[in-house]
């Protein structure tokens, strides 16, 4: 059992642009539940009992969500990074706030899988591996070589052709404290490939059932929903039997407006007379006008939509 996790939450989100503006990644709503909540419900259901997320912009949003201290009754540390450290600068930053003496799991924060977990972490202590890396075989990346269970390479820094993606999860000994300067902005990768050039045990597990997204784009975002929505699909580690939640209970929708497709409205927004939303996301505080149009939207919070819009983000 992982009892400790390091969720990543402090990515720029760049390719997310414009709905990042004023917004963390990790924390869009999917269906009115915070992206980066469901790394959060799959790990609790794992065993995992104290958290850490990092931030680097915008970290009064993550204070606004996380500012208690917990989420769902168990320990969640903020580790702000006023300069953007990146995963293995990251990682070290974050060492204050682990306990020292236990293994922990690292999650990507802006990810939407149901990939089983367990195979990973039993991997991890059946091999005495020092990391062990969550893959996908999907053929989206094939940066890393996966060789009997053993990552050799990657991005062929050793000459290994490689047949794998990273799933965004890893296990990790504490021992990788000691292999990354403090306030040094580094990938884990340079970290990774010279532990293995001096013959550590980097494992890695083919995590290839279930669904993965990588929301990092507007499309992605949209797809998301619909799969969500139309196949339909929902994680089994979610328990909120009210989700997927298409209209927050406090938000507005005039009788007259229609709702088609696959369409989400945000907490404390309105949707006026004689609206139509189709296959369109309105976001918590956000106003639609009476008769407008909206189809493939995206209307952010706290933000007014009026008149025929197609494939925009307001």
């Amino acid at each position: 059992m992982i009892r400790q996790a390091f969720v990543l939450g402090a990515g720029l989100g760049l390719r997310l642009r414009p709905m990042t503006e004023h917004m963390p990644k990790p924390l869009v709503p999917i269906f009115n539940k915070q992206l980066i909540t469901f790394s959060l419900d799959h790990l609790r259901s794992m065993g995992v009992d104290s958290f850490v997320i990092n931030t680097h912009r915008l970290p009064e949003e993550f204070e606004a969500v996380f500012g208690s201290g917990e989420y769902e009754g168990l320990p969640v540390k903020l580790a702000h990074e006023p300069d953007l450290l990146e995963t293995g600068g990251g990682i070290k930053n974050a060492e204050p706030l682990l306990r020292a003496d236990e293994p922990f799991i690292t999650y990507s924060g802006d990810i939407l899988t149901d990939i089983e977990l367990q195979p990973l972490i039993d991997e991890h202590f059946a091999k005495g591996n020092d990391v062990t890396l969550g893959l996908r075989e999907d053929g989206l990346s094939t940066d890393i070589a996966l060789t009997d269970g053993r990552v050799t390479d990657i991005a062929g820094k050793f000459g290994t052709k490689g047949t794998c993606d990273f799933a965004g999860v890893a296990v990790w000994n504490p021992t990788i404290f000691e292999r990354i300067a403090s306030k040094k902005k580094t990938s884990f990768i340079p970290v990774v490939l010279k532990w293995i050039g001096e013959g550590g045990k980097i494992g890695g597990v083919a995590l290839n059932h279930g669904k993965w997204f990588n929301i990092g784009s507007r499309s992605g975002y949209l797809e998301a929903h619909r799969t969500i929505a139309v196949e339909p699909w929902k994680p089994r580690y979610v328990t909120d039997e009210r989700w997927p939640l298409r209209i927050a209970p406090d938000a507005e929708v005039d009788p007259s407006a229609k709702l088609c497709g696959t369409c989400s409205v945000g907490a404390g927004s309105r949707v006026g007379a004689g609206a139509i939303l189709e296959n369109t996301i309105v976001w918590p505080g956000a106003q639609i006008a009476s008769r407008s149009e909206l189809r493939n939207c995206i209307v952010r919070s706290h933000q007014t939509a009026q008149g025929i819009l197609r494939d925009v983000d307001i």
